[in-house]
């Protein structure tokens, strides 16, 4: 099987597992009698979680050559964490299992990519292949779990993420080894200090950091404030996979098309801009005709950013320490700050309501000097030699 083949089958199974789950378990964390405040209180902690398990299986993942294993590894334990919300009840053991299922899901994504980037680099292939692949799988996941909730209930996106994660290690089978996977290589402290003491790294984690952590309300809040206002469920999944098909049509075309035509900089600027003028109409309106127009602009504020965030990532950050950096970026940087507005969305929201995206707009907007102030920096290389 081709590479590129191989990759694109691996993260649809992958982001299937993402997509049943992810409109519906703050809906089923209502379910289950939890508050505004404690749903944010959950995801805030469950996010922060993952702020000590990502890096850490990253390290292991680099140090440890085994970036193949390692992932198998973390989608089983989802599998078996996820199980336990069926078991739990009430807050505490909730969030217990919350925090358990955290750990085990945050290194999947990043160890997943870490592993594709460098294959895309030595295949040849587009890595937004891969990604529009999941977005599309995902797509599909989600309007299936919409006609599974109204059939059987909430419980059965908990049902369909654990199926889909215990047969990931399959498909990763039929990937090819990464170079760390065949030739180990020592990573040392200084390394990884240097690596944050980069200052494009750093201003690519910390704008990143701002565009995708202002997504805290709407991924947390979003379906709760369609359903109250009549959405049935089919529609509210028919809604987000609008926002993840904005995804596909980025990855697979928009998206290389404008990183051939703008450097990195730009685009991380416009995804800044686009997503406070998401989360203004967000604050604004229910209005089923208005949340058409908006969800596909998740293809801008993530998709877009994504492709160069990882484009950067791969230019500026050696092959030994690719799952390290993945990790700094999706859980030290987005992981932070994403956690922090996820704890503050839920009390935002039981206070201001819908009111609360206009905080998400001028976060989102933060984005744009840093992503700006890039730019003379991509002119050229700085990226120390102790690192090459």
């Amino acid at each position: 099987m081709p590479p590129v083949a191989a990759f694109m089958l691996l993260f649809a199974v992958l982001y299937a597992a993402f997509g049943v789950a992810s409109p519906f378990m703050p809906a089923f964390m209502e379910s289950r009698g939890l508050t505004p405040e404690q749903i944010g209180l959950l995801f805030g902690c469950a996010t922060a979680a993952r702020l000590v398990s990502a890096p850490l299986a990253g390290r292991f993942a680099d140090a440890t050559t085994g970036l193949r294993l390692t992932l198998a590894m973390f989608c089983v334990g989802t599998a078996l964490t996820t199980l336990g919300y069926l078991a739990a009840s009430g807050f505490w053991p909730l969030f217990g299992v919350g925090l358990l299922h955290a750990v085990a899901l945050a290194p999947t994504t990043n160890v997943a990519d870490a592993i594709a980037v460098s294959a895309a680099r030595r295949h040849g292939f587009e890595y937004g292949w891969v990604r529009g692949s999941a977005s599309a799988a995902f797509i599909a996941a989600s309007v299936a779990a919409g006609t599974a909730v109204s059939a059987f209930g909430l419980p059965a996106v908990v049902m369909l993420q654990a199926g889909l994660m215990m047969t990931v290690p399959l498909f990763l089978m039929a990937v090819p080894a990464a170079p760390s996977e065949s030739a180990k290589h020592d990573i040392d402290r200084e390394s990884v200090r240097l690596l944050l003491r980069s200052p494009v790294f750093r201003r690519v984690v910390l704008a990143a950091a701002l565009i995708l952590g202002s997504h805290a309300l709407h991924d947390t809040f979003s379906v709760i404030r369609w359903t109250n206002a009549g959405i049935p469920p089919q529609t509210a999944s028919l809604l987000w996979s609008l926002a993840v098909a904005g995804e596909v049509f980025v990855f697979f075309l928009a998206g290389p098309w404008v990183l051939h035509r703008v450097s990195p900089a730009t685009a991380v600027a416009v995804a800044a801009i686009v997503g406070a003028f998401r989360w203004l109409v967000s604050a604004s309106t229910v209005d089923i005709a208005a949340l058409t127009l908006i969800q596909p602009l998740h293809g801008v504020t993530f998709a877009l950013l994504h492709l160069a965030c990882m484009r950067l990532l791969g230019e500026h950050v050696p092959p030994r320490l690719a799952a390290t950096a993945q990790a700094i970026y999706g859980t030290l940087g987005i992981g932070a700050v994403t956690a922090a507005l996820t704890i503050a969305s839920g009390w935002l929201y039981g206070r201001l309501g819908p009111t609360a995206f206009v905080v998400m707009a001028v976060i989102s907007m933060t984005a744009v000097p840093v992503a700006l102030s890039m730019r003379s920096m991509l002119r050229h290389s700085e990226l120390s030699p102790a690192l090459r």
